[in-house]
């Protein structure tokens, strides 16, 4: 358990055992980050009265740094934490949510790019000197980039996946406590599913319902997202792809691009079939476990230099849909 220090340390401590056995384990581990900041900032202003004044809070508001998104996310949760401390009749200052920029640009992957990834995954066994230590993951790192390239999934929502949460017969997934605590019901593509299975198989997993489908080497646990993303940087060295000029706010070549690619693709095929893209907006929303069409807006900016022929269509309906306003969450 985390230990807090400052003079709210007692309050800190039961809110965070809260969050953990009402949130998901990633809002929880979300949370406990921002709460730690929180409490160190504490100490380090000497504070000494429970009851916080306009001008501490707006202090630690003013120390933080990053995309206003970040910024934006943090000061929610200190906020939930200040209105939850007013049952307890000690009532501070409570701040206002930051104005939050469309300061979010994505990174695509090309088709060779995507190509010399999975090559490289396909062969992390012959490639990585680590690969007795690892051997798991590296069996299951394909595994988890296609589900991730197939489905749009998120890394955590891969991971978390066990064998109950897949119903071969259908073809559907069943990803449990996504972002935001929600479920929802992510069909694959039959020729995806047929590999999944055939993954499971060879695992020895698919008569065990609570087994994770990419577990450590002891089976109890899945594996790690820092793990994987480390093991997939390896990856993307291995199939030099770099970025190293990359401008602010860019997110760089990383595993969420691969949800990138799958959104672009998602509506790229839409149109190739003539379907409206505004008729599209909506179900590939809910598909992506969106609370609302406005997080899509990011994953409708891409670049030009990759995909010229699909810009100005994605251009022309984001500035109808998703106006450049500054706004609240």
């Amino acid at each position: 358990m985390i230990q807090f220090n400052s003079i709210l340390k007692d309050e800190l401590s039961h809110f965070i055992a809260l969050r953990k056995i009402s949130k998901s384990n990633s809002t929880y581990c979300h949370d406990k980050y921002i709460l730690r900041g929180f409490d160190e900032y504490l100490c380090s202003i000497s504070c000494t009265n429970k009851a916080l004044t306009e001008k501490q809070v707006t202090g630690w508001v003013h120390s933080l740094t990053g995309k206003t998104s970040s910024i934006a996310n943090q000061v929610i949760v200190i906020r939930i934490f200040l209105i939850q401390l007013r049952s307890y009749e000690i009532y501070s200052y409570i701040p206002p949510i930051p104005k939050v920029n469309d300061d979010y640009i994505p990174y695509i992957f090309s088709e060779e790019e995507l190509a010399t990834i999975f090559y490289h995954a396909d062969h992390l066994l012959t490639n990585n000197s680590d690969s007795q230590k690892s051997k798991l993951l590296q069996v299951g790192l394909p595994m988890i980039l296609r589900l991730m390239y197939g489905c749009g999934l998120r890394i955590g929502e891969a991971l978390s996946l066990k064998m109950e949460n897949v119903d071969f017969a259908t073809g559907v997934l069943t990803i449990k406590n996504a972002k935001g605590d929600k479920q929802r019901f992510v069909p694959m593509h039959h020729n995806l599913t047929k590999i999944l299975q055939s993954y499971c198989l060879a695992l020895g997993i698919i008569c065990f319902p609570s087994s994770y489908l990419f577990p450590t080497n002891f089976y109890s646990q899945p594996v790690t997202h820092s793990r994987v993303r480390h093991i997939f940087n390896h990856v993307l060295k291995l199939a030099e792809i770099y970025q190293p000029n990359r401008g602010k706010y860019q997110r760089g070549s990383c595993l969420h691009c691969l949800r990138h690619v799958f959104v672009f693709k998602s509506f790229a095929n839409a149109e190739k079939d003539g379907r409206k893209i505004d008729n599209s907006v909506p179900y590939l929303s809910l598909y992506l476990g969106h609370k609302r069409l406005r997080e899509t807006e990011k994953y409708l900016k891409f670049s030009s230099e990759l995909f010229p022929e699909a810009l100005q269509l994605f251009e022309d309906y984001a500035s109808e849909v998703f106006p450049e306003v500054n706004y609240n969450e």
